[in-house]
């Protein structure tokens, strides 16, 4: 796998993770803890942008080294469920 383009690839998961993990553990308790729901509303946009990045560079890569169908569910699948960008990022890396 080409070093930058994988490099880059880890740059968008993480982000996309860390971005929905403070989605869930500190934008939605502060919603309804603090009743602040803009941020919600702001980290929900930042996370949007990270979801599709991420989503899109799944599918670049899926293109670029013909991954199975079952590793590009699996990529897909894994931005939805918390930790999931991580733990697929380690499955990419066993290889």
């Amino acid at each position: 796998m080409n070093p930058t383009l994988y490099k880059y690839f880890r740059i968008i998961s993480y982000l996309e993770g860390l971005s929905f993990l403070f989605l869930l553990c500190v934008a939605m308790p502060m919603k309804y803890a603090a009743d602040k729901p803009e941020m919600v509303t702001v980290t929900g946009i930042i996370h949007g942008f990270f979801f599709a990045a991420y989503i899109i560079a799944v599918l670049v890569l899926a293109f670029m080294y013909r991954w199975k169908w079952l590793r590009v569910a699996g990529g897909i699948i894994g931005a939805f469920l918390p930790f999931g960008p991580f733990i697929f990022d380690r499955r990419i890396q066993r290889g």
